[in-house]
C-alpha cells in the first residue's frame, strides 16, 4: 500500500528561500509542493504551521562503529540518533573492524545497514598504504568516497607514504575525503609534553599537541597533490582559521563545481579550548578543539570557505573517557544535537536558516553528486525535518538515543525543537517516537 503524507501550512527552506507552502509526498518522493494542497487524499497529515520545513540534513562524517566497536555504538542506534536530530543521511567512516579495506568488508557494512538503519546511509572505502588495487575497484556511482587518514588513525588506514598518496591522488576516478594532520608534528609534540607533565598532562594541551602547523602542513599537502593531479578532493573537519586560506569561497553548485571543497563541524564551531577546563577528555578529539578559532571558522562557513557542515559523531563509552588524558580515546557523540547547534547559530543571529540549509543539505548534496537528494524539489527523495523555533530542546541524559549514553552537550538548552523527521518518504521520527519497520534507502551518486 502506497503512502501518501501531505504536510500543510510549513515555512519552507529550500534553494536561498523561505515560502509558506503545502508539500504532498508520494511514495517516497516529492509529489507537489503548492498552496491550498488540503484536498489531496492522503494516509497522514501534519499540520506545520508557525514551524520550518528544511532539507533534511546530510552528514558526510559519522563513525558508527559496527562491525567489531558495538559496545560502543551500532549503525541501528546511531542511525536512531541521527533521525531524532533532523539528520535523514549519513555517511559513515571506514575505521571499524575490521577496517573496510577491501570490497568484501565494506559490502558487509551495507548489508547491516539495510537490515539496521532508519536513516538513508553510505559508507567510505578506506585506503592504505598497501590497497591501491582494492581501492580502485571502489564503484563510484553506488559508494560515496575514498576516505585517506593523512593522520592518526586506528589499525592500518595511516596513509603516510607519499608516493601512494601520489598515486591514489592521481588516480582515483571520483572523490577523495581526508582527515589531514601532520603525523611528525603530532608525535615531535606529544613526545615533547610527555618529557615535560608525565602522566600529568592538563587536557588543554590536546590543542597544543595537535596544533595549526599538524592541521595546516597535511591539508596545504593535501590541496597540493590534488591542483597537481587534478583530484575531486574534499578534506574534512578543518579546525583551524590558518587553513581557510587554502579554500576559494566560490560556492559549489552543480553548474559551477570544485575540484576542491571543504568541511567543518559543528564542535569546533561550538566549543573552545577554554571547555577542556569543566569537560576534560568529553571533547578530546582528533583534529582537537583549539584556542580562538570558533568565530573564524564560522565567518568562513558563511563566506562559503567551507561548503558543508558535519559532526565527526564518534562515540566511545563513559568509561573509556573518564581514563587518563594518555588512555582516553578521540572523539564525541554530536549526531543528534548538530541541527539544534546550528539553529542555535541562528537565534543568535550569527547565520540565516538558508544558509543552514545550505550548508547541511544543498552543498552536500552538490559536492558528493547524490542523486535526488539535498533539496525540496518535486520528484526528490522526501528527506525532510520539520523544526519548531519556539519551543526548546534540554539535553540530558534521559533523551539521548547514542548507545554511548552522555553527551557533550547535557545541561545546554537549544532554542529549538526538531518534531518530525521524513526519511524517503517515510515519518521515521515524530515527537519523540520512532517507526523502525521502514528503513532508510542506500544513497546513489550521480557520477
Amino acid at each position: 500500500m502506497s503512502q501518501k503524507i501531505l504536510i500543510l501550512n510549513a515555512l519552507v527552506v529550500n534553494e536561498g528561500k523561505i515560502t509558506p507552502a503545502d508539500v504532498f509526498i508520494k511514495d517516497g518522493f516529492i509529489e507537489q509542493i503548492g498552496n491550498n494542497l488540503s484536498h489531496l487524499k492522503t494516509t497522514k497529515v501534519i499540520d506545520a504551521t508557525g514551524k520550518y520545513l528544511l532539507p533534511g540534513v546530510i552528514d558526510d562524517q559519522v563513525h558508527f562503529r559496527e562491525p567489531g566497536l558495538t559496545h560502543k555504538a551500532s549503525i541501528a542506534t546511531e542511525a536512531r540518533a541521527a533521525v531524532a536530530g533532523g539528520t535523514t543521511s549519513f555517511m559513515e567512516m571506514p575505521n571499524t573492524v575490521p577496517n573496510a579495506l577491501t570490497q568484501a568488508l565494506l559490502e558487509d557494512k551495507y548489508q547491516i545497514a539495510a537490515k539496521t538503519s532508519v536513516a538513508n546511509y553510505s559508507f567510505f572505502m578506506g585506503a592504505s598504504n598497501d590497497n591501491y588495487d582494492e581501492a580502485m575497484k571502489t564503484d563510484t556511482k553506488n559508494i560515496c568516497g575514498l576516505k585517506i587518514f593523512m593522520g592518526s588513525s586506528t589499525g592500518n588506514m595511516l596513509v603516510d607514504d607519499k608516493s601512494v598518496l601520489t598515486k591514489i591522488f592521481s588516480n582515483f576516478p571520483s572523490l577523495i575525503a581526508t582527515h589531514c594532520e601532520d603525523e611528525a608534528t603530532v608525535k615531535a609534540n606529544l613526545a615533547k609534553y610527555k618529557e615535560q607533565y608525565g602522566d600529568n598532562l592538563p587536557h588543554d594541551v590536546h590543542a597544543i599537541i595537535r596544533n595549526e602547523e599538524a592541521c595546516y602542513k597535511s591539508s596545504s599537502m593535501a590541496v597540493e597533490l590534488a591542483k597537481k593531479h587534478g583530484t575531486r578532493l574534499h578534506i574534512l573537519h578543518i579546525s583551524t582559521a590558518d587553513e581557510i586560506s587554502l579554500f576559494s569561497n566560490a560556492l559549489f553548485t552543480k553548474e559551477k563545481p570544485k575540484n576542491i571543497t571543504s568541511e567543518v563541524c559543528v564542535h569546533h564551531l561550538w566549543f573552545d579550548a577554554d571547555d577542556y577546563k569543566t569537560l576534560g577528555n568529553q571533547i578530546k578529539c582528533n583534529p582537537a578543539i583549539k584556542h580562538g578559532h570558533r568565530e573564524k571558522l564560522l565567518q568562513a562557513l558563511i563566506d562559503d570557505h567551507f561548503d558543508v557542515v558535519a559532526t565527526d559523531h564518534a562515540p566511545h563509552t563513559w568509561e573509556e573517557k573518564q581514563q587518563s588524558y594518555w588512555q582516553a580515546p578521540a572523539g564525541l557523540p554530536l549526531v543528534q544535537h548538530s541541527l539544534n547547534v546550528m539553529l542555535e547559530f541562528h537565534k543568535q543571529g550569527k547565520i540565516s536558516l538558508e544558509k543552514i540549509a545550505q550548508k547541511m543539505a544543498h552543498s552536500v548534496a552538490d559536492c558528493f553528486e547524490i542523486n535526488r537528494r539535498g533539496y525540496i524539489r518535486e520528484g526528490y527523495w522526501a528527506d525532510l525535518v520539520l523544526v519548531d523555533l519556539s519551543e526548546k530542546t534540554l539535553v540530558t541524559k534521559d533523551t539521548l538515543y547514542a548507545k554511548c549514553g552522555w553527551s557533550p552537550f547535557e545541561g545546554t538548552e537549544f532554542s529549538s525543537k526538531i518534531t518530525h523527521t521524513i526519511v524517503s518518504g517515510k515519518i521515521a521520527f515524530n515527537n519523540g517516537k520512532f517507526d523502525e519497520i521502514n528503513k532508510g534507502q542506500r544513497l546513489t551518486f550521480e557520477r
